[in-house]
């Protein structure tokens, strides 16, 4: 059975490498979970609602913060620490992303830069976690799933083809994995979020303009085709990857537009977003194209839930006309009617056969991983992170891949449903729909990227917890908050007034008297 077509065009980009709810039936192996109230227990708390008393709270929760709401919610708190650690991850991040040793001589004998960072992270982290919550790492479902995960790569070590193959990419994986749980575990203040999700924006930026640059100018590969991009190893080496990593960014760019104040920060976050759509369209990636579509209609589908079909009207006729202004190479290459386009779709749907065929052949453990390009065509991967996960270590680990992302998404999906009817007043609801379409966005374009082993899906999936942890502990009000519209002093005046006020009432009612 030959999976190799008369007309396969060998791609040199796309060769082999390996990465350097709160809800009522959720379980208990989350965070903290928020303390459920009797009945009995929620009618002491509205005696006490009424008559002004002290609300009954038992010995476990006294350190627990009380937010008076529709119900009473005690939210667990959440300690400030590892600050250390998360400069560490913030530098390690920076590195991974812009690959400095590239970029400036001066550098460029420091190409082990990331891994001395991650090492020095992780020997501040683990005193400090195991000091402060006596544990290696908090255990909410996707830390759970990541373990299982990188367990599955271990497995398929020694029944790989080549084990050779398959224990460097295992290693590189257990790199993504152990500061995958690092961010999980140091992200837990707003500033820290919001600095993450800002080195990722001014990554985008970056690439963006190199792309653009690149395509204005006529910088291609030798086949003439595609931009090279200005990172050209690492992350960002293949076009395709750089698109996938910008459509996973323009819907959260779009979720900071709608909590920006200010006409000034929008526009920025506006232009940024613009900015990015073009850069993923000089790609002329076909996967990025179809993930930036399904991602952007997940974000207009829920910001406009209220009129959706104008909202879907509204979508498709965007969709025509921003169709319409694509440029001519781009529209022949997705409708696959140029010489090489053809043959290379046809080349993508010939190694997902072979995909298809590996996984079912090796169930369990799959091929080892790294180990798929030994039997594909033309040392070519899966072009394809299910397919990759399923066909290098077997049909469980590709289960476990898929509930990872799917966590994630319904994670998201509960600080959405909570907060819809607070949206005017809390942020935490853009930002969270802005997640979900990223991480729907990742889930079409990987269909055609071998990216399962990287770090695009584990840097959005820790955006993800970490802001539900935040959500959590802090509850919508305390969490991208807007800002108060009282005056800036008024906090004075009444700080000034609580005296008199405290000492004014008894007097009162002894006059009443």
């Amino acid at each position: 059975m030959s999976f190799e077509p008369e007309n396969f065009v060998d791609e040199p980009v796309t060769r082999s490498r390996r990465a350097p709810l709160w809800t009522e039936d959720e379980g208990t192996t989350d965070w903290p979970q928020k303390k459920r109230t009797t009945p009995e227990q929620q009618d002491e708390f509205e005696q006490a609602a009424e008559t002004d008393k002290p609300t009954p709270l038992d010995e476990s929760s006294s350190s627990r913060q009380v937010t008076r709401a529709s119900s009473a919610k005690r939210w667990p708190t959440l300690k400030r620490a590892h600050a250390l650690s998360f400069v560490g991850l913030l530098l390690f991040t920076a590195v991974i992303y812009f690959r400095p040793y590239e970029l400036i001589p001066a550098l460029s004998n420091f190409t082990s830069m990331a891994f001395w960072l991650a090492i020095a992270t992780l020997f501040v982290f683990i005193p400090t976690q195991l000091a402060v919550e006596g544990i290696v790492t908090a255990r909410p479902r996707e830390v759970n799933l990541a373990l299982l995960l990188l367990l599955a790569g271990l497995l398929s070590v020694p029944r790989a083809i080549e084990p050779s193959e398959a224990w460097p990419a295992f290693i590189d994986f257990a790199k993504v994995i152990t500061m995958f749980i690092v961010m999980i575990n140091v992200v837990r203040t707003e500033l820290r979020l919001r600095l993450m999700i800002w080195l990722s924006l001014v990554v985008g930026i970056v690439l963006s303009v190199g792309a653009l640059n690149d395509y204005l100018q006529g910088h291609f590969d030798p086949h003439g085709q595609r931009i090279v991009g200005l990172i050209r190893h690492g992350l960002f080496e293949n076009p395709n990857d750089l698109a996938l990593y910008l459509v996973t960014l323009i819907p959260l760019t779009l979720g900071l537009l709608f909590i920006a104040r200010g006409i000034s920060r929008k526009l920025f976050y506006g232009l940024c977003a613009l900015l990015m759509v073009a850069g993923t369209v000089v790609t002329l990636s076909r996967g990025g194209f179809l993930g930036l579509a399904c991602a952007s209609f997940v974000m207009v589908w829920k910001i406009g839930r209220r009129h959706r079909i104008t909202v879907v009207a509204l979508f498709l006729l965007a969709g025509v006309i921003f169709f319409l202004a694509l440029p001519p190479e781009f529209i022949g290459r997705l409708l696959s009617n140029a010489g090489e386009a053809e043959a290379s779709a046809v080349a993508r749907q010939n190694l997902l056969g072979r995909s298809i065929y590996v996984t079912l052949t090796h169930p369990l453990l799959g091929l080892g991983m790294n180990n798929f390009p030994i039997v594909s065509i033309h040392d070519q991967v899966t072009h394809n992170a299910y397919t990759q996960v399923s066909a290098e270590m077997g049909i469980p680990a590709l289960i476990i891949y898929v509930l990872f992302l799917l966590s994630s998404l319904k994670r998201l999906r509960s600080v959405e449903r909570e907060t819809y009817d607070s949206r005017a007043r809390t942020r935490v609801y853009y930002l969270s729909i802005g997640l979900q379409a990223s991480v729907v966005g990742y889930m079409v374009s990987s269909f055609f990227a071998s990216v399962a082993y990287l770090w695009y899906i584990y840097y959005l999936v820790g955006y993800a917890v970490c802001l539900h942890r935040l959500y959590e502990a802090k509850s919508a009000e305390g969490v991208f908050a807007r800002a108060s519209a009282r005056k800036p002093l008024s906090m004075f005046d009444e700080a000034a007034d609580a005296p008199a006020a405290k000492f004014a009432e008894p007097l009162a009612a002894q006059h009443e008297r």
